[in-house]
């Protein structure tokens, strides 16, 4: 086996190896608690949803909202990471039944962490709902926004490959 082939396939094995493996990862962050505490019930809503994670969280791109039954964003405003804590104010809720905390932040070491914490509000408010959630630009273009789509990546890989795969396997000239 000549060198230069040895060569392609040992960088062929590694590229391969580190495709299947970039989607593995050691501890991602994860919930240790928030407030209102996850399948609670209370009589009257909190002055802000917070969700506290076992590590600090990049406050770039975060998003905290409150859902309530009727299907109204009840969340305030932006949400605010400090530290493991991500919040965000929450007005006078409204109609009794279970509300959805849905998060999505990124972890210190860049990873997406998203999920949903429910509470039920048991007496009446009387607060205002805010719009209904998902009217934003990627929902008005059919899409879901979760970043870069993966498919350049992909064709990207398929093109390197082939192409090494055509330069190892090209004949040499006739020349001695």
């Amino acid at each position: 086996m000549s060198t230069r082939i040895r060569v392609l396939a040992v960088t062929m094995f590694a590229a391969v190896a580190a495709l299947l493996g970039a989607g593995v990862a050691g501890a991602h962050a994860v919930v240790t608690s928030s407030n209102p505490a996850d399948g609670s019930s209370v009589a009257v809503g909190p002055e802000q949803a917070v969700i506290t994670f076992n590590e600090p969280m990049q406050p770039s791109f975060a998003t905290l909202t409150v859902v309530g039954p009727d299907g109204n964003l009840w969340s305030k405003g932006e949400p605010t990471v400090q530290g493991p804590s991500v919040s965000v104010p929450v007005g006078e809720l409204g109609p009794t039944g279970d509300y959805t905390i849905a998060y999505r932040v990124t972890s210190a070491d860049g990873h997406p962490v998203s999920g949903t914490r429910t509470f039920t509000l048991t007496e009446q408010g009387s607060g205002t709902p805010g719009a209904k959630p998902g009217g934003d630009k990627a929902d008005a273009e059919g899409g879901d926004s979760d970043g870069l789509p993966m498919w350049p990546f992909i064709v990207a890989g398929v093109l390197v490959f082939g192409g090494g795969l055509a330069f190892a396997l090209r004949r040499p000239s006739g020349k001695s």
